[in-house]
């Protein structure tokens, strides 16, 4: 087995538990336009897509609205939504485990919330590389962003795992045969399936 040396965390669902601050943004920008509310789909597809997309799809069914909703949202401050995001409590125990023998890069469809993400909780320091949606031409699912960090770090993609939680990861990974750990998923199709960051040392990957 190649030895790892890199490893490449998802934001939402994985570092955070984001759901109810997506919500809230999304449901907002409905509410603006005089629209219903998210349904269960939207809220999963909103979780691990793009801003751009994901307006897409829950204005899908309203499409002449769009030009406008992107309008507003980029007028819209972001900061009072980071306090729904509730941070992993075993994230930075990780984190520091990781440091400094292994790499450490987040690959994310977040865009310009990322950076204030990062130092509101201090994270900075604990990542060689983060790639966001605005970094690629082609956000995730494509492979672009797990390629511009191989690169990056002259790495190959069986020198790296990828930590995840949706079909979107799963398809991220797939493009560059990247394994992946399924985060709080046991459902998600995986090489490892793990209920918190503390369990992942345990993995054989680690030994």
């Amino acid at each position: 087995m190649t030895a790892l040396k890199l490893v490449i965390f998802d934001c939402d669902g994985v570092m955070f538990d984001s759901r109810d601050a997506n919500r809230i943004y999304y449901n907002q920008l409905l509410e603006k336009f005089d629209y219903p509310l998210m349904d269960r789909e939207e809220e999963d597809y909103v979780h691990s897509h793009n801003v751009m997309d994901s307006v897409s799809f829950i204005f899908r069914k309203h499409p002449t609205a769009i030009d406008r909703v992107h309008a507003y949202r980029q007028s819209v401050d972001y900061t009072p939504f980071l306090q729904y995001m509730r941070i992993e409590p075993d994230l930075k125990d990780f984190l520091r485990f990781l440091k400094p023998k292994y790499h450490t890069a987040i690959s994310t469809n977040r865009s310009t919330t990322m950076p204030a993400v990062m130092e509101m909780h201090d994270l900075d320091p604990l990542f060689d590389l983060v790639v966001t949606s605005l970094d690629v031409k082609q956000p995730k699912p494509h492979a672009e962003a797990l390629l511009k960090i191989l690169h990056h770090f002259n790495l190959s993609a069986d020198q790296a795992v990828y930590i995840g939680d949706s079909m979107v990861d799963r398809e991220h990974t797939a493009e560059v045969n990247m394994r992946l750990i399924s985060f709080k998923n046991p459902a998600l199709p995986a090489e490892y399936h793990v209920n918190s960051f503390l369990d992942i040392p345990h993995l054989p990957i680690f030994k």
